[in-house]
């Protein structure tokens, strides 16, 4: 199939009611404390890593002054163990006196006044998944109204101690409570991935009306093994969670731990590739405090996050699975280029793959691509010639493949090929 036919086929796919909040027309971009931070409540002795105000607000601060806002990770998310273990006096969840002294609602003011946006975690069950106070059936409504009068700007709702009688009630009242509180607030539900992950169980149809963003698998962690399972689970089920994605409504593979302790420099920018291939959601799970220089740069790619970011919203799908252990991976984009991933799961060597645009049912034409990760354009190539790709063991090399005709139109405007303005003003001119 042509990609251009397989784009207005994808672009129909994804023609389904989405949440009407108008949020996160684009994957959500920001960082999110859970991988790296986990449940540290002990403040006493580890005072710079433990989870309480101070950890967001230092976050806060190196999204602004390091660049990272411009580029359009706004969100500073809370995740579980931020809450005292008692409700207050009028029923209504309240975060730790201790840790939290200035309480959420000072804490979103600090991350509103630095043009950013707050995140907060709660569960749809008896306990969240640390054991703090979670939010039954008949705390939907109270907890909606104390997250918009704390300012939040983003709950994601977790799934541990329910049921899926009370996922099935729960997930779609939230959604309700939350657009009834006049306040926009973007909506992650863990529904799928307590259920599966999967038709029958999972109706993506219904997600795509309540929820901005879900979770279809189980928790990353911090290694290569945990990042192939997802992609493997996502490719592997990619004919049923494809079109359930699109403006407004993402399916979210988790956290991006580069920067952390378990990916080489390799596996960092597969990750990175990969994730903006799929249109995920890009949270960075890591310490930007003593992020490593390579890090920041492939977390910081503006190619890379452009291509995550474009306003079609169609997810990318693997193309090819290789006996050679190469895997090629496609997303149509606007103006009509598309993006392009050869990944290799070998562990020996680099490994040269041949092949040409025309074999992975490009339109006849001449294409101009550009080497995303080498920042670099590789001149005019016709969809007939044949090339080569080197690539390291368990990396990747990422194109962007815009038509040349296209390009120099543009070009000859002088307009940018991509710009945003949900998360911040990043544009790239290739």
């Amino acid at each position: 199939m042509h990609p251009v036919v397989a784009t207005v086929l994808l672009v129909f796919s994804c023609a389904v009611l989405a949440l009407d909040n108008g949020l996160m027309r684009t994957p959500p971009m920001g960082w999110l404390a859970w991988e790296r931070f986990r449940c540290n409540i002990d403040c006493d002795n580890d005072p710079k890593n433990c989870i309480s105000q101070d950890l967001f607000r230092d976050m806060a601060d190196r999204l602004v002054e390091d660049g990272w806002r411009e580029l359009g990770y706004v969100y500073v998310n809370i995740d579980d163990c931020w809450s005292s273990m008692q409700r207050d006096a009028q029923g209504r969840l309240q975060p730790d006196p201790k840790r939290f002294p200035g309480g959420i609602a000072k804490l979103a003011q600090y991350v509103h006044d630095r043009g950013l946006k707050l995140g907060i975690y709660g569960d749809l069950g008896t306990h969240t998944c640390g054991g703090y106070p979670g939010t039954t059936l008949d705390k939907i409504e109270t907890d909606a109204r104390t997250f918009a009068e704390w300012g939040v700007d983003m709950l994601k709702l977790d799934g541990c101690y329910s049921n899926a009688t009370t996922q099935e009630l729960g997930y779609p009242l939230m959604s309700k409570a939350l657009n009834a509180t006049g306040r926009m607030i973007g909506y992650s539900c863990s529904w799928p991935a307590y259920q599966g992950g999967l038709p029958p169980t999972v109706n993506y149809s219904q997600l795509g009306e309540i929820c901005n963003l879900w979770r279809n698998y189980g928790d990353i962690q911090d290694s290569w093994t945990s990042v192939l399972r997802i992609v493997d689970w996502f490719s592997d089920n990619q004919d049923i969670l494809q079109p359930a994605a699109g403006p407004g409504r993402w399916n979210d593979p988790d956290m991006l731990i580069i920067g952390d302790y378990g990916l080489s420099m390799d596996q960092s920018q597969s990750q990175m590739a990969l994730w903006a291939i799929m249109a995920a959601p890009l949270f960075m799970s890591n310490d930007l405090r003593t992020l490593s220089s390579s890090a920041r740069f492939i977390l910081q790619n503006k190619v890379a996050i452009a291509i995550n970011q474009d306003p079609l919203g169609v997810q990318g799908r693997r193309l090819l699975k290789e006996k050679s252990g190469v895997e090629v991976f496609w997303r149509p984009l606007s103006e009509g280029a598309s993006a392009l991933v050869f990944f290799s799961r070998r562990t020996d060597m680099p490994f040269r793959y041949q092949t040409s645009l025309r074999k992975l049912n490009y339109t006849a034409g001449t294409y101009k691509p550009y080497d995303v990760f080498m920042e670099k354009p590789l001149g005019l190539l016709k969809d007939s010639t044949d090339f080569v790709v080197s690539i390291n063991p368990s990396g990747v090399v990422m194109w962007f493949v815009p038509p040349a005709a296209q390009w120099q139109k543009q070009a000859e405007r002088g307009r940018m090929f991509y710009s945003r303005s949900d998360q911040g003003n990043t544009r790239v001119l290739l």
